[in-house]
């Protein structure tokens, strides 16, 4: 089993799972799927995904990038209407039916074939193709993927308490409650009484320091949950907060 901390998901994403257990845990939340299901996962969102290889077979997954320049070509050239923000499920299991499993087959190919010319040139056919397939198989998806619209302005407290542990720039934070880098940091500082990455660091090696301490967690085990790019990183970061290294201090806890 793996778990990946994905963060941000810039895009509209559409997962086919070919084998394995697919799990996605975001803020409100938790979808999972197994062969031959398929899921669309909402731009602007922060995520993470555990992944599980099943009956002694290979882990695989199809993921296939919505990019917005895309679905707004196809919007355009559909002479869809602009449609209202979108308020459904932010992740949507698709039924499945042989119009997209027989999609999903004839993209094999170039999954395993990557590196051939072709591949390039027929992506962007292929994307246009799942647009087309998953309109079909739920026409309200139209204001799914048509929704254009900036994320608009959200508790920042809230948001922040929940997702402190994704690693990402401020920038992204400011973005997805719906804030300019400035308004961000103006808002947060009423809020927090610091800056945003004074913050961010407090928070997580806090966070660090109880799951040692309470928890008896081990360093390695921790330290890309709770959002730092490296465990050197992290020991680096606990000792000069804490004045010890988390090995030390999870030893000197032990005695």
């Amino acid at each position: 089993m793996r778990k990946d901390k994905i963060g941000f998901f810039e895009h509209n994403t559409l997962v086919m799972q070919v084998s394995g257990h697919f799990t996605l845990e975001t803020e409100g939340q938790t979808v999972s799927m197994t062969d031959g299901q398929m899921l669309l996962i909402r731009k602007n969102q922060l995520g993470e995904i555990t992944k599980l290889p099943t009956n002694g077979r290979d882990y695989q997954t199809i993921v296939i990038c919505l990019q917005e320049e895309m679905l707004r070509k196809i919007a355009l050239e559909q002479h869809t209407e602009p449609v209202n923000k979108y308020n459904g499920p932010l992740n949507v299991l698709i039924p499945g039916n042989d119009f997209l499993r027989g999609f999903f087959q004839s993209i094999m190919p170039y999954v395993q074939n990557s590196e051939a010319g072709i591949t390039e040139s027929m992506g962007l056919l292929k994307v246009r193709e799942a647009v087309q397939l998953l309109l079909h198989t739920m026409p309200e998806l139209k204001d799914f993927l048509f929704d254009f619209s900036e994320p608009h302005k959200i508790d920042l407290e809230k948001f922040m308490l929940t997702n402190y542990h994704f690693n990402m720039p401020v920038e992204k934070f400011a973005y997805l409650t719906g804030r300019s880098l400035a308004g961000f940091k103006r808002d947060f500082q009423k809020i927090f009484g610091m800056a945003p990455r004074h913050w961010l660091t407090e928070k997580r090696l806090s966070e660090a320091l109880h799951l040692i301490e309470k928890k008896n967690k081990k360093p390695s085990s921790i330290y890309l949950d709770l959002g730092f790019e490296s465990l050197s990183h992290f020991s680096h970061s606990f000792k000069k907060r804490f004045g010890k290294t988390p090995s030390a201090y999870l030893a000197l806890d032990k005695v």
